[in-house]
């Protein structure tokens, strides 16, 4: 589908974006900003982004390039090439925001480093993408999304415990959290240069990111200085999640009204009366015990059961869904968080909508991911080289 198929509306109509981007950091990045309105012109090599090539596939197309690119243009683009880095020098001439999350020093290796680019265009944003950062002893390392849990301590976070054995989130919650911090970044570029008439550099790690992200909830103990804890107290070793009859629900406790809603609804009034558990102070200090008895007194219960007095009763819960049952709960039904639309080879497509709704500046319908330089005739057009065009 042709980028003249489908005029794009939104909050960022009228911004172009040049995407250099990869895998899921950037690419989840840039089709953000492509969903509320960017026209964002995705470059990548004759092989296309490694993505394109992972398993869960379906008439050419997998799964992870389509969910992390659609709304894009897509040019192939050889950055060895001389003629093709001037392709690109020439897009930026008309650009607003350039991205990319190549190691540091390739850009500059390839004449396309912010210097170079915003003596170009001066109203440039340029954001840089990197994993451990862009000096000192790691920055030039290869970098993959396990290995940023594990160096912020988000590992040994989600263990519970310094002494408990390390566990990984099983998602990739560096490389999509970044995608959302670099987007919030450029849109606040995009506003102060409304204010200066100047572009800027913005750089950002995955690693800052997830340490920024853990320090509003999860280093408390690492707060105060002076008084940083010996021995990490900050985290319960048990997941407030409990067995049931039926299957398991989620149930949190804050407030001294949703202990007494628990402990009413539970038919075990006497729990209140458990000086370990008079105040919020004592229910955090004794978390453990609190969760153990918790879950002694609901694992006999039957699920739909409970969750219908915990919800009567003004207890904050939710039943632990599959993701079959999650797409299909009445909540998200109501959200319309589920769309689905079709593609021209990968067929009838099912994803999220764009979290954001701007009600004054409504986006338009979904477009699917591009196929593989698809556009690199028009683009290259646009750039004024389509005596470059063989490439497409």
């Amino acid at each position: 589908m042709q980028s003249d198929d489908l005029p794009r509306h939104g909050p960022l109509t009228g911004v172009r974006v040049v995407d250099l981007t990869a895998v899921v950091s950037g690419p989840m990045c840039t089709m953000i900003l492509a969903d509320q309105g960017a026209d964002v012109i995705k470059i990548e090599r004759a092989d296309g982004d490694f993505t394109r090539h992972v398993a869960t596939r379906r008439g050419g197309h997998s799964a992870s390039y389509l969910n992390n690119n659609r709304n894009k243009r897509s040019v192939v683009a050889d950055l060895k090439s001389p003629d093709d880095i001037a392709m690109i020098k020439q897009l930026v001439k008309d650009a607003d925001v350039f991205i990319q999350n190549f190691r540091p020093g390739v850009m500059d290796r390839l004449g396309l480093s912010y210097e170079v680019l915003s003596a170009i265009n001066p109203r440039l944003v340029y954001m840089s993408i990197s994993g451990f950062g862009f000096d000192g002893p790691l920055s030039g390392k290869p970098v993959y999304d396990p290995l940023i849990q594990a160096l912020s301590a988000l590992t040994t976070v989600q263990a519970g415990s310094d002494e408990e054995r390390p566990r990984l989130v099983r998602t990739i919650l560096p490389d999509k959290l970044t995608a959302v911090q670099a987007s919030q970044a450029v849109t606040a570029a995009l506003f102060a240069r409304e204010r200066t008439g100047k572009g800027q550099k913005v750089t950002l790690s995955m690693l800052d990111t997830v340490a920024a992200f853990l320090w509003a909830s999860d280093m408390n103990g690492h707060t105060f200085v002076g008084d940083e804890m010996e021995k990490e107290e900050s985290q319960s070793f048990h997941d407030l999640i409990y067995e049931v009859k039926g299957g398991y629900l989620s149930i949190s406790i804050m407030q001294n009204k949703h202990w007494e809603a628990l402990a009413h609804a539970t038919g075990r009034p006497d729990i209140l009366e458990d000086e370990r558990f008079k105040t919020t102070e004592l229910r955090d200090i004794n978390r453990d015990a609190r969760l153990d008895l918790t879950q002694t007194i609901v694992r006999e219960v039957d699920r739909d059961t409970l969750l219908a007095a915990l919800e009567q009763a003004g207890v904050p819960c939710a039943p632990v869904l599959t993701r079959r049952e999650m797409r299909q709960h009445p909540q998200l039904q109501a959200n319309g968080t589920i769309v689905e639309y079709d593609h021209p080879s990968a067929g009838r497509l099912r994803q999220t909508r764009p979290a954001a709704m701007f009600h004054g500046t409504p986006a338009t319908d979904l477009r699917p991911a591009p196929e593989l330089g698809e556009h690199s005739d028009e683009i290259r057009a646009l750039a004024g080289r389509s005596d470059l065009a063989d490439a497409s």
